[in-house]
C-alpha cells in the first residue's frame, strides 16, 4: 500500500470509481474501513479502487462496498463527507438489501463512530484495576472515585451515544432521538424499574410495565431510533408546516418512549439476552470448545467486515453478569494475527515487506488487524492460517485458567489484557497472559517453519545503477552486466509464462520472463530504463535497461487487432523513465468485453545473456513489488 497524504484526491478517486455521487446511498467508516452503500457496483470498481494509492484492499460484504484504508480512514471519510455532505443520500437503487446485510451495516454504522470513545473508557478501567491491585488504599481517594465513575460514563449513557449514531444512520432528527433515549436512562425510570422488580405493579394506561433497565443497553435504543425514523416522517407529512417544528418532537416523544417501555424495550432486551445466553451455554458446557471457536475464526469474521454484529451479545454479558468470556478469547485471536505479521517480519528478506509487516504489526498491537490481514497475512495465506491456529490454541489455554474480561474492550488487543484482572479471580489474568504468550510463540514458530512465498528469494540484491532523469535523452546508461531488479509493472495475478495461451510467448520464442493477468488498466516502468519502442497500436512497449537488458511488456494477447483502441500511451520513444513511471493506460473492461485475453507477458528479450531469478511465481502482486532479477 502506498502512503497517501492527499486525502481529498483519494476520496475523489474512490467516488469516481464507484459511479459517482448518485450511486452512493450512504457511507460511514469504522476503525480502518470506509463503508459505502451503493445502488449497484460498477464493473471493475473493486479492482480499480483497490489499485488506488493508499487503499489496502476492497471487500464486498454485508451489503457494503468496504474500502480498507487503515489508520488514515478518518481523513478519507472526512474528505468524502466534505464532498458529499454528512447526510448524503443518493438516488435510490432497485437492489434489495438482504436482512443480514442490513443488520451488519446498521451495527457498523452505529458502533464504528463511537468505538474509540468506548476504547478510551475501557483502557481507563484497566489502568484503575491495575492501580487498585498495587495499592488497595488508593480506592478510597477522591481521585480514584472520580476516574472510576468517568470510566463507566460512556457505558452508563450508551443509549445516548447510540441515539446520535443511529439517528444519522436511519436519517431522523438526532435531537428527538437523543431526547427519547435519554428518557430510557432517566434515574426516575431506573427507580421505577427497581420498584417493579420488588413486586410493585406500575401501568402506563392499561399496559403493565416491565422491570427492564436501559443503561448500557444496545438493542432497545437502536430499535427505538428505527421506529422513530418511521414515525417522524409520517408525523411531519400530516402536520402543517407552521406547527410541525414544535409538535413533531412532542408527538414522537409521547408515542415512542411509552412504546419502548411497553414493547420495544422488553422484546429487544429479551432477544439480546437470549443470543448471549446461547453463547454462554456453549461456554459453560464446553469452555475449550467455545475458546477454540472464537480464537480460531474471529479474524475470518473480521475479513468479511461483519464483526460488529457481536457487540450486543458482549454488552449484554457485561450488563447482566459483569464479565464476558467472548472478549477474553477474541483478544487472543487478535494477538495471534499480530504475531503472524511479526513472524513475516522476522522471516522475509524483502525490504518492502519488512517495512509493511512491521507497520501492520504495530497497528495490530492496538487491536486493529485489518492492515495486518489484508496487507500481509492473508496475501500470503499461510501466515493467516498460522495466526488463526495460534489464536485458537492460545484461547483454549486461557479457558483452562477460567479467563474472563471484567471491563469492556472496544478494540481488544495487547493493551487490553489488563481487562482480565479481577481480585476475585486471580487466575483469570494469569490465564490470559499464558494464552496470549502461547498464541504469540506458537504462531511465530509456525510462520518460520511453514513459511510463505517470500517475494525475495535471495539474501541480497544489488540495486541497479541510477538511470538518467525522465526526458534526458543524452544521459549515458550504466555499464552492461550490472545486477538489476525488475519490479512488477502491473497489479494483478502472476502466472508462469509457459501457461500463456499463445505459442510464441509460452515457447519463450520472444524471450524468457513471466506473465501477469492485470486487475487494473495501468502499466508502469519496472526499472529505470529508456523507452526504445512504442508499438503503433500502443499495446506493447519496449525498454532498454541500464544493464543492457531489453524488456518487452505486451498487454494482452492478439490485442494488436484493436489498432490502438482502448490504449493510451503516456510516454514516447526516446524518453528516460524511472521505476514506477506510468507508461501506458488501457480500458480493461472494454478490452475484455471485446473478447480479448488481457494476460500480459513481461519478457526479457535477450534473456540468454542473463541469469533470470523469479521472485514470485504465482499469486496476487501489486505494482512495484519485486518480480524478477537479472544478473
Amino acid at each position: 500500500m502506498a502512503v497517501i497524504r492527499d486525502y481529498n484526491k483519494l476520496a475523489s478517486d474512490i467516488l469516481r470509481e464507484v459511479g459517482g455521487e448518485a450511486n452512493i446511498t450512504g457511507f460511514t467508516r469504522c476503525a480502518t474501513r470506509l463503508r459505502l452503500v451503493l445502488n449497484e457496483t460498477p464493473a471493475g470498481a473493486k479492482s480499480a479502487v483497490q489499485s488506488l494509492p493508499g487503499v489496502i484492499a476492497v471487500v464486498e460484504s454485508g451489503g457494503q462496498f468496504q474500502v480498507v484504508i487503515g489508520t488514515h480512514v478518518a481523513d478519507v471519510h472526512a474528505a468524502l463527507a466534505a464532498q458529499l455532505g454528512d447526510e448524503h443520500t443518493g438516488t435510490p437503487g432497485k437492489q434489495k438489501t438482504r436482512w443480514f446485510d442490513a443488520v451488519i451495516a446498521t451495527m457498523s454504522a452505529v458502533f464504528a463512530p463511537i468505538v474509540y470513545i468506548l476504547a478510551a473508557a475501557g483502557i481507563l478501567q484497566g489502568i484503575l484495576i491495575v492501580v487498585g491491585l498495587i495499592d488497595a488504599g488508593v480506592k478510597t481517594s477522591g481521585a480514584y472515585s472520580i476516574l472510576n465513575f468517568m470510566s463507566w460514563t460512556p457505558f452508563a449513557f450508551l443509549p445516548a451515544f447510540i441515539a446520535i449514531t443511529a439517528a444519522r444512520h436511519f436519517k431522523c432528527n438526532p435531537f428527538i432521538a437523543l431526547l427519547c433515549c435519554c428518557a430510557l436512562i432517566n434515574p426516575e425510570w431506573t427507580a421505577m424499574a427497581g420498584r417493579i422488580a420488588n413486586g410493585e405493579s406500575i401501568n402506563f394506561l392499561f399496559f403493565p410495565l416491565s422491570e427492564t433497565v436501559y443503561t448500557s443497553s444496545v438493542l432497545p435504543p437502536l430499535f427505538l431510533v428505527w421506529a422513530l425514523s418511521w414515525l417522524e416522517k409520517r408525523v411531519e407529512r400530516l402536520l402543517p408546516d407552521v406547527i410541525s417544528p414544535l409538535f413533531t418532537p412532542l408527538v414522537c416523544f409521547v408515542i415512542i418512549v411509552p412504546l419502548t417501555l411497553i414493547v420495544i424495550g422488553p422484546v429487544t432486551n429479551w432477544v439480546a439476552l437470549t443470543i448471549a445466553g446461547g453463547y454462554n451455554t456453549l461456554f459453560e458446557t464446553a469452555p475449550p470448545l467455545a475458546a477454540a471457536l472464537i480464537g480460531g475464526i474471529w479474524q475470518i469474521v473480521v475479513i468479511f467486515g461483519v464483526h460488529w454484529g457481536i457487540t450486543p451479545v458482549i454488552m449484554a454479558n457485561f450488563d447482566t453478569q459483569g464479565y464476558d468470556s467472548f472478549q477474553a478469547y477474541q483478544t487472543i485471536a487478535v494477538i495471534g494475527q499480530m504475531a503472524a505479521v511479526f513472524g513475516v517480519f522476522l522471516k522475509t528478506r524483502n525490504r518492502e515487506l519488512k517495512t509493511t509487516s512491521l507497520s501492520a504489526g504495530v497497528t495490530a498491537i492496538f487491536g486493529i488487524t485489518e492492515p495486518a490481514i489484508y496487507g500481509v497475512t492473508l496475501r500470503f495465506k499461510k501466515p493467516f492460517i498460522c495466526g488463526c491456529i495460534g489464536g485458537a490454541v492460545g484461547a483454549v489455554v486461557a479457558s483452562l485458567f477460567g479467563s474472563l474480561y471484567y471491563a469492556y474492550a472496544a478494540l481488544p488487543g495487547l493493551f487490553t489484557l489488563v481487562n482480565a484482572i479481577s481480585p476475585d479471580a486471580p487466575m483469570s489474568f494469569i490465564g490470559e497472559l499464558v494464552g496470549s504468550a502461547t498464541a504469540i510463540v506458537l504462531t511465530i514458530v509456525m510462520v518460520q517453519f511453514v513459511g510463505f512465498e517470500d517475494p525475495v528469494n535471495e539474501e541480497t540484491l544489488t540495486e541497479p545503477e541510477t538511470a538518467p532523469a525522465s526526458g534526458d535523452t543524452t544521459a549515458t546508461p550504466a555499464p552492461a552486466g550490472a545486477a538489476l531488479r525488475l519490479l512488477s509493472p502491473l497489479s494483478g495475478d502472476v502466472i508462469a509464462l509457459h501457461t500463456v495461451n499463445d505459442e510464441a510467448f509460452a515457447g519463450k520464442v520472444l524471450g524468457d520472463g513471466i506473465a501477469i493477468r492485470p486487475t487494473e488498466g495501468r502499466v508502469v516502468a519496472p526499472c529505470d530504463a529508456r523507452v526504445e519502442t512504442m508499438i503503433d497500436s500502443h499495446h506493447a512497449i519496449g525498454l532498454s535497461c541500464a544493464n543492457g537488458a531489453e524488456l518487452l511488456i505486451h498487454v494482452g494477447l492478439n490485442t494488436v487487432a484493436l489498432k490502438g483502441q482502448h490504449f493510451r500511451p503516456l510516454v514516447k520513444e526516446g524518453d528516460w523513465v524511472r521505476a514506477g513511471t506510468p507508461l501506458l493506460e488501457f480500458d480493461q473492461a472494454a478490452i475484455e468485453q471485446a473478447g480479448y485475453d488481457l494476460t500480459t507477458p513481461v519478457l526479457v528479450v535477450n534473456s540468454d545473456e542473463f541469469q533470470l531469478t523469479t521472485h514470485q511465481a504465482s499469486g496476487a502482486i501489486r505494482q512495484q513489488m519485486p518480480l524478477m532479477s537479472l544478473a
